[in-house]
Formats: C-alpha cells, structure tokens, sequence
C-alpha cells in the first residue's frame, strides 16, 4: 500500500499546535479551499453532536468536491486512536465509506525546543480508476493538499 509523508517544524508551543488539530475547526481551517469541503456533521463517541475534542470513536462526515469537478463525494473519518504524552501526541483517523478503498492518516506532534514538529503520514490505495497510478497519487493531490495544510499550520499559529 503506498504511504505519503510530510513533516514541518512549527514554531508554535506543543500544547497549543496539539489543540488546534483536536478540533474539527482546525481540519476546516486546514483543508484548500479548492477541496470544497464541507463538513456534514460531527459526532463523538458517546453520540454527542460537534464535541470540543475528537476523541477515538469520533465521526465527522464530510463533503468534498476537488477542484469543483464532477460529483460531490462523501466522506465518513473515523477517529480510531488518539494519545497525549508530555512533549508528543497523536491520533489517527481512517476513511468509512469515501472515494479511497483504504485511508489511514496518523497526526503526530513532537515538542521542540519550544516549537512543535507535525508529521502526517497517510497510508492509503487509489481507486480502481487509478490504481495502477500507486506513488504517483502523492504527487497528484496529496502533495498540493499537503503542502497547503502546513503552511497554513505555520500562518495560522506561529
């Protein structure tokens, strides 16, 4: 299954960068605007509606229409781990019923000398459509999507 990478030290506090990803309005804050997302609705474990923090069992249900090209697709992300250390957390999140046969994207934050490192890492398959295509996808969208998501991170809280 290929994985995509991408890391960027921020020069933000820990605990203020780890927040920031814990909340549905940091992954709105976070996605280009050429995603078109709309997030449908959020609901945390216990079936509350939009809870403060995403937590393992967390549901956000999402819209997205790239590039405003061809049909709106849906997108159910699971929250299925999450953890807080001193100086490190992370949590990973996985596609239920979306445009990837697999999607398991894991957020990691490393304090750093006052600053924070963010690293994502996506393990995913295209679809058939694109299946043969492997790497290359990382190329296609998720470096621009990537790209954009920490350099916003870097605008938004440094």
């Amino acid at each position: 299954m290929p994985i995509y990478t991408r890391e960027t030290r921020v020069d933000a506090p820990f605990d203020e960068v780890w927040a920031f990803h814990s909340q549905v309005s940091g992954l709105e804050a976070l996605t280009p605007t050429f995603m078109n997302l709309e997030v449908e609705g959020v609901t945390g474990p216990d079936g509350e509606a939009d809870p403060d923090v995403l937590e393992p069992g967390s549901r956000i249900d999402m819209a997205m229409q790239p590039g405003g090209v061809g049909p709106r697709q849906t997108w159910t992300s699971v929250i299925t781990e999450r953890e807080e250390r001193e100086g490190s957390a992370y949590f990973r999140d996985e596609m239920e019923g979306g445009p990837f046969p697999e999607w398991v994207h894991t957020h990691r934050f490393f304090a750093d000398d006052g600053a924070t490192i963010v690293a994502d890492r996506v393990e995913y398959s295209l679809p058939v459509v694109g299946g043969a295509l492997g790497p290359l996808g990382n190329w296609v969208g998720f470096e621009p999507m990537f790209r954009y998501r920490h350099r916003k991170t870097k605008q938004l809280l440094e």
